[in-house]
């Protein structure tokens, strides 16, 4: 059995994947859009053609899946963040600047008691994230 986040952008999958590619390094590894479905969509359904209806990307070891889903233009991710752990604190600064360009920072990177390196923000598509590097020996 395997777990996989999968997220939509209501209509911003595209400019996320571009995001990602260039802040953490994702690879896309899929992607199809409407208008490549061999399926006509059920009823209800009316995305526009070129909208992305399936893509899958990985970061780092993780699979992620996407789509543009309804576009309705405001996707909404609550309840859930995603967490980067990262080989040092000079990744971790790294990841955690390039996410929270045009994004929200709720705890800047710094020192906890389990993490050399520890923040939380959010990433300018609403996503939550978390980055840590592992603390180092006492």
């Amino acid at each position: 059995m395997q777990v996989q986040p999968y997220l939509f952008f209501d209509g911003r999958c595209e400019e996320a994947l571009e995001f990602y590619q260039k802040a953490l390094g994702a690879k896309v590894e899929m992607l199809m859009r409407n208008k490549e479905s061999p399926q006509l969509p059920p009823p209800g359904m009316k995305a526009p053609p070129e909208k992305i209806m399936h893509a899958a990307f990985r970061v780092g070891d993780t699979q992620v899946l996407a789509s543009d889903g309804m576009c309705g233009g405001a996707p909404r991710f609550q309840g859930f963040s995603l967490t980067i752990d990262t080989r040092d604190d000079a990744e971790a600064k790294r990841f955690f600047g390039a996410l929270a360009d045009g994004g929200q920072v709720q705890m800047p990177l710094a020192p906890t008691f389990f993490s050399s390196s520890f923040g939380m923000l959010t990433d300018r598509f609403g996503i939550g994230w978390m980055v840590m590097a592992p603390k180092k020996g006492d």
